[in-house]
């Protein structure tokens, strides 16, 4: 191991290497996976001076302690939380420089589930099908962080963003989803339909990089019996034996033989990786374009 390369001192409830993802693999029956808050993932790298799609660590809720063997730049940012160096306060949303040694704190959400850590030069282990992601649903990928743990960064490419904080928006108090219907709404009742569209549901403690499940009222099905197994896209809405709907997120499957009673839009998804449990959701049905 070089000394280009983080120890894990506090891994946390669950934090994990997380890039651009596999797109493009479902055939093979590869999940997508990928950084479920795809925007500030992008934004830390673009803090430090790594390319776009260099890998980063995600959190969840409660952050992860990280001593770096070398001087590194890092930024934090999606769920706002508080960050130090040594004990000592220092920016969210910010470049920070951290020395050799030094202990860097990431603390629990304030608001919103999932942070990222951005390391100059990029979490550096090995890719699996062209991505460092940490995939849960398969396997792919590196496992999830553990204590003691030792990730290789790679090389800085260009200096730290000169910026104070760089804006981001907050977690949503409510969450919006726009869903193109079909392809089977029509296995659910008219009133199923009309109640998807038309009830407030809840963002479910049992949500992960999966789905987010969702709290509300059951959508009835009109037909029985099951579907023979089909393709699954990100933000694709399946509903359940329990009738519930459940939102397709990074680590869904790439095959599934519940319905699909819509698919959300991908731009509406960072939203929903921050949307913490209890948060009300809107299925709002618009058309094809």
């Amino acid at each position: 191991m070089t000394d280009r390369a983080l120890a894990v001192v506090r891994a946390g409830a669950l934090t994990t290497v997380q890039d651009r993802g596999r797109p493009g693999n479902a055939h093979l029956g590869v999940p997508r996976s990928g950084a479920l808050d795809p925007p500030a993932a992008a934004l830390v790298n673009r803090l430090v001076g790594n390319p776009p799609g260099a890998a980063v660590l995600e959190t969840t809720l409660d952050g992860c302690a990280l001593r770096p063997r070398t001087p590194v730049t890092v930024a934090v940012g999606g769920a706002p939380c508080p960050v130090a160096v040594d004990g000592r306060p220092v920016p969210w949303g910010a470049p920070v420089r951290v020395p050799a040694g030094a202990l860097l704190e990431v603390g629990a959400a304030r608001g919103g589930v999932r942070s990222y850590v951005g390391v100059s030069g990029g979490v550096a282990v090995q890719p699996v099908l062209g991505s460092r992601s940490t995939d849960l649903l398969s396997g792919l990928g590196p496992p999830p962080l553990a204590d003691g743990a030792l990730l290789p960064l790679g090389p800085p490419a260009t200096p730290a963003a000169h910026v104070d904080v760089a804006p981001r928006p907050g977690p949503p108090a409510e969450l919006v989803l726009r869903v193109t219907p079909g392809p089977r709404a029509d296995w659910f009742t008219p009133e199923a339909v009309r109640t998807f569209s038309s009830r407030p549901y809840r963002v479910s403690p049992a949500s992960n990089r999966v789905g987010l499940r969702c709290d509300g009222p059951p959508l009835v099905r009109c037909r029985s019996g099951e579907l023979a197994s089909e393709g699954m896209v990100l933000g694709a809405v399946q509903v359940p034996p329990d009738g519930r709907p459940v939102v397709f997120l990074a680590d869904h499957p790439t095959t599934g033989g519940y319905p699909v009673i819509g698919v959300v839009r991908a731009a509406d998804l960072p939203a929903a990786a921050q949307a913490v449990p209890g948060t009300p959701v809107r299925f709002v049905p618009v058309q094809r374009r």
